[in-house]
């Protein structure tokens, strides 16, 4: 371990960080691999594979430890569920990390934490599933086909029903199957800024770096990346010839489709990437206002404005809740990318998952209205507004869209000349499309286009 730190016991704080206090898995493990930079490469990626598989794979795993051990999970003591949790992801993830290995830190680790009366059941329950790791008995897919994707593939139950009623057993399976999918997270997707060189000259400058770059297929800027430490330390990252964003999320910006000197406003702005596409596809004209909520939200913004060298854009706090009369039909296109139950980047961010609800989903088409009712008066006669979510629940998406061309009167518009051929479906032509993980190869995302009469 570089300078005595030991990175089981980081794996352990990060887990009670994101399953006990609520906090968001990427920020805490940046967080600490930003606080802890220092150590070996390898050790940083044992930190990231251990607490996002452990994550990933939390109701497997506490399946596993239920079967074999005699009190329950639901009933343990945070440390002590969270130790066992990332032996046994040690043990069926991890062919590197020899078994004894496993049980011998985690009881180390059980007294280092002040357990050591726990010392022998950490060590009897990890043994005992060490002993039967090739005959544990999982749920029979035939026998009941929800159990079987929920445990097998750690997704509530809730979702798995809900995925399945709104989308039909096979596209829900290639929902749930995609989750987990080494391949999904093994390049960073970026965005070329044009507005400061050639897409052929930013992979110059990506490849003079080593990094190992794939053109994405649905976005002519847009590029996959790979083979690099921390993209922070990138020449073509540090002055501004890309941006970190999803191809969704592009897709989103291209819908919008702004023209030359459009005023648009960007209700949910933050980190900023669909604000700073807009601003580019305007070829530095017009002008982007970029809100959000919060400072540290809006300081996200601006950073990214001030590493892009952007200046037809600004960054302002600004509640989307509240309605604000000083911009009442006066943009030529709104967009609100909103708050959602985020169903379609749960394979990039496993905790949403648990901590998601069918209520919280409800709770959270009402905020999508309420902002939505503000948003609709921000578009200018004969203006857009694009709607979009990272989520794949029909209630928060088509539902909305319906609701808001009954309710007032925008109409829907084709965007088949926006989306790429091989995603085009029928509903394009109908003004929306609703990606799915696993079917399409991006995020779940709802995107809509709607113009004010």
């Amino acid at each position: 371990m570089t300078n005595s730190v030991n990175i089981r016991e980081l794996v352990l704080d990060l887990l009670l960080e994101i399953n006990e206090k609520g906090t968001f898995s990427h920020i805490s493990v940046g967080n600490m691999l930003k606080k802890y930079q220092y150590l070996e490469k390898s050790e940083r990626a044992f930190i990231t594979r251990v607490t996002e598989g452990t994550m990933e794979n939390l109701i497997l795993i506490d399946y596993i430890i239920d079967l074999y051990s005699t009190v329950k999970t639901n009933k343990m003591k945070p440390v002590i569920k969270n130790i066992l949790r990332m032996g046994v992801y040690q043990f069926i993830y991890m062919d590197s990390v020899p078994n004894p290995a496993v049980c011998n830190e985690s009881v180390k680790l059980t007294i280092k934490r002040g357990f050591g009366q726990l010392k022998g059941f950490v060590n009897g329950v990890l043994r005992n599933i060490e002993r039967n790791l090739e005959n544990i008995k999982y749920p029979n897919a035939s026998e009941d086909l929800v159990t079987y994707l929920s445990v097998m593939y750690s997704i509530p139950k809730w979702i798995v029903e809900q995925w399945i009623y709104q989308y039909g057993v096979e596209e829900a399976s290639k929902m749930i199957v995609s989750t987990h999918d080494e391949k999904r997270n093994e390049y960073v997707t970026v965005r070329c800024n044009e507005m400061k060189a050639s897409v052929e000259d930013i992979i110059k400058i990506l490849e003079l770096d080593n990094v190992e770059v794939k053109r994405n297929p649905y976005c002519n800027t847009g590029l996959y990346i790979k083979n690099f430490d921390y993209i922070t330390r990138l020449r073509a990252f540090n002055e501004g010839y890309i941006n970190v964003q999803d191809t969704s999320s592009m897709l989103a910006a291209l819908v919008a489709s702004p023209k030359e000197n459009n005023y648009c406003i960007d209700i949910c702005a933050a980190p900023g990437g669909k604000s700073l596409h807009m601003c580019e596809l305007m070829k530095g004209s017009g002008m982007v206002e970029a809100r959000d909520l919060t400072e540290h939200k809006v300081k996200l913004i601006n950073d990214n404005i001030a590493r892009t060298g952007t200046k037809n854009i600004k960054a302002m706090v600004k509640d989307a809740l509240i309605y604000d009369p000083s911009v009442c039909e006066k943009a030529d296109i709104v967009m609100a990318d909103l708050p959602c139950s985020g169903l379609g980047v749960i394979g990039k961010k496993s905790d949403i998952k648990y901590n998601m609800t069918p209520d919280k989903q409800e709770t959270l088409i009402k905020i999508q209205r309420d902002i939505l009712k503000n948003a609709v008066k921000y578009v200018k006669r004969g203006g857009c507004m694009v709607y979009s979510t990272c989520t794949t629940n029909k209630k928060e998406n088509i539902e909305n869209m319906e609701w808001l061309i009954k309710e007032f009167g925008f109409a829907a518009q084709d965007i088949s000349d926006y989306i790429p051929k091989s995603l085009r479906r029928d509903t394009v032509k109908l003004g929306y499309i609703q990606l799915l993980q696993g079917v399409d190869e991006t995020d779940g995302f709802f995107i809509c286009r709607l113009r004010r009469s």
